[in-house]
């Protein structure tokens, strides 16, 4: 909650034609109780996403480190991660993850990598790249083996880069798709 407080002042002569600069306003407000104790430093640093110096291979290694240490520094940290490298446009639907899907919203984006197919991502133990190849000057495929933390499982994913050119992501390594190697989608997903 907020107060205000206007000090007029007491001079004679300025009552009958008052000046705006000459009037003191004191504001005072009261600390919100909901935030943390290390609010104001989490808020000088910098989200982790896409930066203009990491390569193809540097942002597809980011993405996977963010999705093996998925719940550092909070729950689905890593998913996060995934959304702001991201290169598709909220607002069309997109082929991101093979069929089209409405992205928009980031908790559509997670429920997904929640997905029995996806989930092997996050807080995997081991993975080895499979194929690394340079499609054109500005576009990346890589295909990863990833093993998960339960018992027998195991996957494969490709990973699509593209390189933007022009606006303010000229130069950045965004995601064009994330795809499994198998027909996921095939009994349909309610996202």
């Amino acid at each position: 909650m907020s107060f205000w407080s206007v000090v007029l002042p007491s001079s004679p002569s300025n009552l009958v034609k008052p000046r705006l600069d000459r009037y003191l306003v004191r504001a005072s407000s009261d600390v919100p109780d909901f935030l943390s104790a290390d609010w104001l430093e989490s808020r000088r640093k910098r989200p982790f996403g896409p930066r203009l110096d990491f390569s193809a291979e540097d942002a597809v290694r980011h993405q996977l480190d963010a999705l093996k240490y998925n719940d550092h520094p909070r729950y689905d940290y890593g998913i996060e991660v995934m959304y702001r490298f991201a290169g598709f446009d909220p607002f069309e639907r997109s082929t991101y993850f093979g069929p089209f899907f409405d992205l928009g919203q980031f908790e559509r984006f997670r429920r997904i990598f929640h997905h029995s197919s996806y989930r092997v991502l996050l807080g995997h133990k081991d993975r080895k790249i499979l194929s690394s190849l340079l499609v054109e000057e500005n576009r990346y495929k890589q295909r990863i083996w990833i093993q998960g933390t339960r018992p027998e499982e195991e996957e494969i994913f490709e990973f699509t880069m593209f390189q933007r050119i022009g606006g303010s992501w000229d130069g950045y390594w965004l995601t064009e798709s994330l795809l499994h190697d198998g027909d996921v989608f095939s009994g349909g997903m309610a996202y």
